[in-house]
């Protein structure tokens, strides 16, 4: 039996990141999710940072989601990454760019008023514009699933809950960006990396923000509750 423990929170994109690995490479371990406004006791003696995704494994602690992403696919057979050094190297850079990308995101779900949001927004839009030159086929490069892909299918995951509450233009038209994101969201490991319930729980989540989007969020709830 693995003695591979994942300690996880059930809206955290990074968390995602080493779920969709050891999906993908069929690795046993378990999982305990915990609540991060009420952070256990044993948590904060195993994490240093007070952050997930923790990994426990061979009586050692594992931090930073994509040290225990890396971990788990150089342990085990395969690679998700290409095998040539100089496109492995590229694909961990876009990688990086999409830490980046989630600290965006981060800015405009805090975004306190209109046009602190629409900044925010136009920087969101920018970095994806950015990377849309680069996607190379039905996935980032071509037609093989990489953990880039895997990264990035936790960054798409958002705007479907920001396209219910509107529409604010933040993905790109041009190049592969929506055949990228659709191919990546329809991949088991990425779809069944959340826990179930995560739309719903990010929705609240949003809508509890003292910001323009949580206010936005509120309204859409309040609508949908409205027409149901």
């Amino acid at each position: 039996m693995s003695d591979l423990h994942l300690i996880s929170h059930h809206l955290c994109p990074y968390v995602q990141r080493a779920v969709i690995v050891l999906s993908e490479k069929s690795i046993p371990h378990r999982r305990t999710y915990i609540d991060l406004a009420d952070k256990p006791d044993w948590f904060r003696v195993l994490s240093p940072t007070g952050r997930v995704p923790v990994l426990e494994t061979g009586g050692r602690v594992l931090f930073e989601s994509q040290v225990i992403a890396e971990y788990l696919d150089e342990t085990t057979p395969g690679s998700l990454h290409p095998a040539d050094p100089l496109e492995r190297a590229r694909h961990r850079a876009w990688i990086e760019y999409g830490s980046g990308t989630l600290a965006a995101i981060g800015k405009l779900y805090n975004a306190p008023d209109e046009d602190a949001f629409a900044a925010a927004a136009a920087d969101l839009r920018g970095r994806l514009e950015r990377i849309a030159p680069e996607v190379a086929g039905r996935f980032f490069a071509g037609e093989n699933f990489h953990m880039v892909d895997g990264v990035w299918g936790t960054i798409f995951r958002y705007f479907e809950t920001f396209d219910a509450i509107g529409d604010f233009a933040l993905m790109p038209a041009q190049g592969r960006m929506a055949d990228w994101r659709a191919a990546v969201a329809a991949r088991p490991s990425v779809r069944q990396a959340p826990p179930e319930g995560y739309p719903a729980r990010l929705m609240a989540f949003l809508a509890a923000r003292p910001s323009h989007l949580g206010r936005l969020a509120q309204a859409a709830c309040g609508g949908a509750a409205n027409a149901g």
